[in-house]
C-alpha cells in the first residue's frame, strides 16, 4: 500500500482506501467551521505550490488503534480555550469517523495563537 493511504474496507468488489491528505481536508473544512477558530497555524516553511491552506497546521498519522490527528490553531481573543479545544477535539473524531469509517484514537489540538477579529 502506498505511504499515505489508509485502506477503510475491503468488500467483494474491491478495496475502499483514503488518502491521509483527503481526511486532512476533513479535518481543515470541520475546523473552520467550529466556533471559536480564526485560523489555522501554517508551517514554518514555505508551502509547496498547489497546497491548500485548509490543511495547513494538521497532521494525520495511521496507527494500529486508529488515526491520530494534530491540530495547530489559532483561537478568537476573549473565548475560554479549554472549551473551544474540546468543542473542536469532538467536532472532528465525529466527522472524521462518520465520514470515513476509520477510528479517531487521539486529537491534539495545539493553541498556537489568540487573535482579536475585526
Amino acid at each position: 500500500m502506498d505511504k499515505g493511504i489508509l485502506l477503510v474496507r475491503t468488500t467483494a468488489l474491491g478495496r475502499i482506501s483514503v488518502s491521509a491528505d483527503a481526511i486532512a481536508q476533513v479535518v481543515g473544512h470541520v475546523t473552520a467551521e467550529s466556533y471559536g477558530i480564526v485560523g489555522m497555524a501554517g508551517r514554518r516553511f514555505p508551502r509547496l505550490p498547489g497546497r491548500d491552506r485548509i490543511t495547513d497546521g494538521i497532521e494525520v498519522k495511521s496507527r494500529e488503534s486508529g488515526l491520530e490527528i494534530d491540530l495547530r490553531v489559532v483561537v478568537e481573543y476573549g473565548l475560554n480555550l479549554a472549551e473551544v479545544a474540546a468543542t473542536v477535539r469532538t467536532r472532528v473524531a465525529y466527522e472524521v469517523e462518520r465520514q470515513t469509517g476509520l477510528p479517531v484514537t487521539l486529537v491534539e489540538v495545539r493553541i498556537e495563537d489568540v487573535r482579536r477579529t475585526p
